[in-house]
């Protein structure tokens, strides 16, 4: 299969969305709980695991499950956007900006606390 952009997979969302009448479903409440269910499935694939168990169980078929499940989150995800009017494009570069201030690299690099605990 091709590679999508953000652009091209939401318009394929949207189209499949459309055929099927479910944008009255889509509601951003509900994009919002199916984006959380959605990653709870996805930890469930390493609940339990040691790292390198986890990296053992995604060289093995169940990869491809695991792609399943950030595919339905980056879906409804990018569904939830466009439905908020968000450019997710945008919104992620504003939020790495955001970032950059929050965890300037001179005080955080190698560091895993939180930006108000530098």
């Amino acid at each position: 299969m091709d590679s999508l952009n953000l652009t091209a997979a939401l318009d394929v969302l949207l189209k499949f969305r459309s055929q099927r009448d479910w944008s009255k479903f889509h509601t951003p409440k509900n994009l919002a709980i199916s984006i959380a269910i959605e990653a709870a499935e996805l930890m469930e694939h390493f609940q339990w695991k040691t790292d390198d168990e986890a990296k053992e169980y995604l060289s093995s078929s169940k990869f491809d499950d695991v792609k399943d499940e950030i595919a339905d989150i980056a879906s409804y995800l990018l569904l939830l956007s466009h439905d908020l009017g968000i450019d997710l494009n945008q919104a992620i570069l504003d939020k790495v900006k955001k970032n950059e201030l929050k965890y300037p690299v001179a005080k955080c690099r190698g560091k895993n606390n939180k930006y108000n605990d530098l």
